[in-house]
């Protein structure tokens, strides 16, 4: 069997590496011209869930690479007020020393490059697919924008929102705007950024619910012991350049009808702005650490949302990651949702290269489980960015606000249900 997979993305390597190590013939087509053309040096989060289907796609050393080179895990969860009043705050090593296994703060150009070892000859750059073209003979060919064609048994696409090979398997698959605008940045770390981070906030991730529904989030990014470590130097030379600088990043994020612009289109300088005005009445630090941003690094996301798709007939191409559901950042499952695509998907396909299985059945068996579970990851992510939700009106968001500010405080300071609330977050992200 040969497999192509039309994208470089986490799943797609992941995927790659999975079939390779099966015994599976691979090739990977990526638009970028090289593979370090993702620059944008950001944060993503890889839960528990998401680790362990990591595990399971490469290889042993691989693996331990990518714990090498993420960040250090988080010690606090925190839910803070625009003013930095404590709300909830859940101290992991107190509650569970291991509930955090696997829980890991990575940056995305690293962990491409770590996912990219091993394929080197397998991975080609500046391919963009035009279409594909299904054969008579069973086979199926992409077709790319260079003129250049590549025929296989199956075709992947793992090309992310806006997929190329979605919008020709599936036209009737459809994104669906939120409504909520979204900036952010990161900030080099020193002993001034620092400063303006409670000790909980630096050694955590942290959550912050304002009014009027806008909400934002704060992460520091420490890559210290592993640059410091000469095991890491012996074992991987290569990439001790490759290690991220350690960071504070910040995103903030609320309804489009109450910002004063939209950020689209704006430049880094006016995004900032934009930053500095709607976080105007919130605490001097928070505002400090948006007016320090070099604006270079402040962007904004689109926050789209897929609309949930019923089964279709399964053939040999067949999708994986935000090429088939898109989700919003609200739940952080993004990332985590396409790693346990690419595990479940390589485990169908190797059934069928060695016979147990016929191919179309085996991706079908894919499909079906993969709607059921990224159906439930969409819904819940929309739920936590959704223009419509009550949060984001004057009068009843207030009140929503403060009702939930008051039911975490209780939560926090009652030991019993803090546990429990700190055991449901983790089942969730241990799930997925």
């Amino acid at each position: 069997m040969k497999v192509l997979i039309i994208g470089a993305g986490t799943g797609g390597l992941a995927l790659a590496h999975l079939l390779k190590q099966a015994g599976v013939c691979i090739a990977v087509y990526e638009r970028d011209l090289a593979p370090n053309a993702d620059t944008g040096g950001y944060r993503v989060g890889i839960s528990p869930a998401g680790s362990r289907a990591l595990k399971a796609c490469i290889p042993g050393k691989l693996y331990d690479l990518y714990v090498a080179t993420c960040a250090r895990s988080p010690r606090y969860f925190n839910m803070l007020t625009e003013q930095l009043g404590e709300v909830l705050s859940f101290d992991v090593d107190d509650a569970d020393p291991n509930a955090l296994d696997g829980e890991k703060n990575v940056v995305r150009k690293t962990l491409r490059r770590v996912l990219l070892r091993g394929l080197e000859d397998d991975v080609f750059f500046g391919k963009a697919l035009q279409g594909y073209t299904s054969n008579a003979d069973g086979s199926v060919t992409a077709c790319f924008q260079d003129g250049s064609l590549a025929t296989g048994d199956v075709l992947v696409g793992a090309d992310g929102t806006s997929s190329t090979v979605c919008k020709q398997r599936l036209p009737d698959a459809r994104l669906e705007d939120t409504g909520i605008v979204s900036l952010g940045g990161k900030i080099p770390m020193s002993a001034e950024t620092k400063a303006l981070l409670s000790d909980k906030m630096f050694k955590g991730m942290s959550l912050i619910m304002a009014p009027m529904g806008f909400g934002a989030i704060i992460h520091s990014l420490e890559f210290a012991d592993s640059r410091r470590d000469p095991g890491f130097a012996a074992r991987w030379p290569d990439f001790v350049e490759a290690l991220d600088e350690d960071s504070i990043g910040w995103g903030i994020w609320g309804a489009r009808q109450n910002c004063p612009r939209d950020p689209s289109g704006l430049n880094g300088e006016q995004l900032r702005e934009l930053g500095l005005e709607l976080a105007r009445d919130w605490h001097p630090h928070l505002r400090a650490l948006i007016l320090m941003t070099e604006p270079s690094t402040i962007y904004d996301v689109k926050v789209r949302t897929s609309v949930p798709l019923t089964p279709w007939t399964s053939s040999n191409v067949t999708l994986l990651g935000d090429a088939v559901h898109t989700m919003t950042p609200g739940r952080g499952a993004g990332a985590n949702t396409a790693l346990r695509d690419a595990a479940l998907l390589g485990r169908m396909l190797v059934e069928a290269n060695q016979g147990r299985k016929p191919l179309v059945e085996a991706i079908h068996a894919y499909e079906i489980e993969m709607l059921r579970y990224s159906t439930e990851a969409v819904q819940e992510s929309k739920k936590q960015m959704d223009a419509n939700d009550l949060a984001h009106r004057p009068i009843v968001g207030t009140v929503q606000l403060a009702f939930m500010r008051s039911m975490m405080r209780i939560v926090n300071a009652i030991p019993a249900l803090k546990r429990r609330a700190f055991r449901q977050m983790m089942r969730v992200r241990g799930e997925n």
